[in-house]
C-alpha cells in the first residue's frame, strides 16, 4: 500500500502531466506527454482535442498502475485555448484554438471602435485582446455554421479543463471554475456568472457555455472505460490561478511569476473585487467550498506576458542557437553584458501592460561583434525586463509596496535569471523547493475539498523554499546599471509597437 495522494492532471501549452501528490507535501511520481502544435496559417495556433486526451489517458494510467487509486483528482490547464464538441457523441469541431492565437485580433479592434471597452473591462476585469476566449468562440460557431450549414443544436463550448471533466465523466459533467471562466471575457467576476449582456456582444450564446462551480468542490467522479471509476473529482483551477494556490500566496499582497511558455505575474488582492486599473487583468483567483456550502472567492490581479520560454524554443528551433533549452544560461554566462543587444519577443503581440496585439518580436543594437551568445543573453533578460513592467503596474494599481516574488516554471531553474530579476524589481526571489506549482495547485485545491488538507494553513505550512535571491543595494553601481538597462528596453519596446497595421 503506497501513502494516500491526489492525482493533479496539468494540461498545458505543450503537453500533459499528470503527478501524484502526497498529504505531507512530498513529490511523488509524474508522467509527461507532449502533443502536436499546429500553426496553419501566420498568427494562428492549435491543439487536437482528442491527442490532448490521449495525453491525459496515458499519463494517468501510467501513475495509478505504480501507486494505485488517489483520493481525489485535480485538474489544470491552459486557461483561454477553447473547442467545441457534440455534448452527446463527443465528436470535437475542429481543433482547439490555442491561447496564443491571434487570428480574431481584427474582431477585437472592431469591438473596440464600436465602444465595448469599458464595457468588456467593468463586467469581466479583462480588456478586447484575441488573447482571451470569447473571440474565439465565437469564431468557432462561425466556422462551424458556414462548414455545415448550421451549428449543432448539440454543440459545446468550452475550455480545455471542462473538455477533460467531459470525458473523465463520460459526458455526465458539463462544468468549469470562475478561475477558467473569468478568462472568457463572457463572465461577469463581481457577479460570478456569465454575462448575458457579453453574451449578446461577443456572439456566443450563454446556451452553449458549461455550468460554473466552485474551483474546490464537487465536480462528479470518473467514469470513462479506459480509466478506473469512481475517483471523486475535486478541484479545477487554471493554471496561473493554481501556481498562485500552490504557491501557498494566500494573503493579500503575495505574488509569484510563472516562466512558463510566457509568463504570468498574479498577486492576490483579496475577496473584493476591485475596480479595473489600467495595464493590468482582475481575475478571479479562485473560490472554495466550505463544508457548510458557503463560498469564497478570492480576486488577484494579473499582467499576462505572452513570450518568455517560446522566446528560447524559437533560439533552439528556429534558429538553432542551441541545440536545448537548457543550454541556454551556460551560453548567456559566457559574457559579461548584452553588448547593447536588446530583444523585445512580441511574436504574439506584447500583454500586460502595453496590450497590443500588432506589436511584433524584434532584436535591436546589433552590431559585428554581437554573438549569439549576446543574443541569448538578451532572450533572458527580456523574461526579467518584461516582468519588471508587471510588476511596477501591480505595484501602481494596488498601493502595495512587494517585498518578495515566489516563481516557479522551467526558466526558474536559471539563476541568472533569478540575480538579473531580483536587480530589476529591487526585491527578494524565491524559488521553491517544489517547482510544479501548477500541478501542486490543482492537487491542493481538490484535496482541500476532500479533507486531505484541513485548512490552507495547513498547505502553507507545506511549502518550501529552495533559493533566495537578493537584489543589489539602492544607489550601488549594479542598481544604477539595472535601472539604465530598463530604460533602453523601455526604448526598444517602442520601436516594436503597432508593427502589424493588420492581421492576416
Amino acid at each position: 500500500m503506497t501513502d494516500p495522494f491526489v492525482l493533479a492532471i496539468d494540461a498545458g501549452t505543450t503537453g500533459v502531466r499528470c503527478r501524484a501528490v502526497f498529504a505531507d507535501g512530498r513529490e511523488g511520481p509524474a508522467s509527461y506527454r507532449e502533443f502536436t502544435q499546429f500553426f496553419p496559417h501566420p498568427g494562428w495556433v492549435e491543439h487536437d482535442p482528442d491527442e490532448i486526451w490521449s495525453a491525459v489517458v496515458t499519463t494517468f494510467r501510467e501513475i495509478t498502475d505504480q501507486l494505485g487509486l488517489p483520493e481525489c483528482i485535480g485538474i489544470t490547464n491552459q486557461r483561454e485555448t477553447v473547442l467545441a464538441w457534440n455534448r452527446v457523441t463527443g465528436e470535437s469541431y475542429g481543433k482547439a484554438i490555442v491561447w496564443q492565437d491571434r487570428r480574431t485580433a481584427e474582431v477585437c479592434s472592431l469591438l473596440e471602435s464600436e465602444g465595448h471597452l469599458d464595457q468588456v473591462r467593468s463586467i469581466t476585469g479583462l480588456v478586447l485582446d484575441p488573447y482571451f476566449s470569447g473571440t474565439k468562440m465565437a469564431w468557432i460557431l462561425e466556422a462551424v455554421r458556414a462548414d455545415r450549414g448550421s451549428v449543432p443544436a448539440d454543440l459545446l463550448l468550452g475550455t480545455i479543463d471542462s473538455w477533460i471533466l467531459w470525458n473523465l465523466t463520460k459526458g455526465a459533467v458539463f462544468a468549469t471554475d470562475p478561475s477558467n471562466a473569468s478568462r472568457t471575457m463572457l463572465f461577469d467576476i463581481g457577479q460570478k456568472s456569465w454575462s448575458d449582456e457579453l453574451s449578446d456582444v461577443v456572439g456566443v450564446p450563454v446556451s452553449r457555455l458549461v455550468e460554473v462551480r466552485p474551483s474546490s468542490g464537487e465536480f462528479g467522479s470518473t467514469s470513462h472505460d479506459a480509466l478506473p471509476t469512481g475517483i471523486p473529482i475535486t478541484g479545477i483551477a487554471g493554471d496561473q490561478q493554481a501556481a498562485l494556490f500552490g504557491q501557498a500566496c494566500f494573503s493579500p499582497g503575495m505574488a509569484k511569476n510563472t516562466y512558463g511558455t510566457g509568463s504570468f505575474v498574479l498577486m492576490n488582492i483579496g475577496q473584493t473585487c476591485p475596480p479595473v486599473r489600467s495595464g493590468l487583468l482582475t481575475t478571479v483567483a479562485w473560490s472554495l467550498q466550505a463544508p457548510d456550502g458557503t463560498i469564497e472567492t478570492t480576486y488577484a490581479f494579473e499582467a499576462s506576458i505572452f513570450v518568455t520560454g517560446a522566446a528560447v524554443q524559437w533560439l533552439r528551433d528556429g534558429l538553432g542557437i542551441i541545440e536545448s533549452s537548457s543550454q541556454i544560461e551556460s551560453l548567456a554566462r559566457t559574457v559579461p553584458d548584452n553588448g547593447g543587444v536588446f530583444c523585445v519577443p512580441a511574436f504574439a503581440g506584447l500583454g500586460s501592460p502595453w496590450w497590443d496585439p500588432h506589436a511584433r518580436g524584434a532584436v535591436f543594437g546589433l552590431t559585428r561583434g554581437s554573438t549569439r551568445a549576446h543574443l541569448a543573453r538578451a532572450v533572458i533578460e527580456s523574461m526579467a525586463l518584461q516582468t519588471r513592467d508587471a510588476i511596477q503596474a501591480m505595484r501602481d494599481a494596488s498601493g502595495t509596496e512587494l517585498v518578495e516574488l515566489r516563481v516557479d516554471g522551467g526558466a526558474s531553474v536559471m539563476n541568472l535569471l533569478l540575480d538579473i530579476q531580483a536587480d530589476q524589481l529591487g526585491m527578494r526571489v524565491r524559488r521553491p523547493v517544489d517547482k510544479e506549482t501548477t500541478s501542486l495547485g490543482a492537487a491542493f485545491l481538490a484535496g482541500l475539498s476532500r479533507g486531505v488538507w484541513a485548512t490552507t494553513d495547513e498547505i502553507a505550512a507545506n511549502w518550501k523554499s529552495e533559493a533566495l535571491f537578493e537584489p543589489n543595494s539602492p544607489g550601488s553601481p549594479e542598481r544604477a546599471e539595472a535601472d539604465a538597462l530598463h530604460g533602453t528596453w523601455l526604448r526598444a519596446v517602442e520601436r516594436s509597437r503597432n508593427w502589424a497595421s493588420s492581421e492576416t
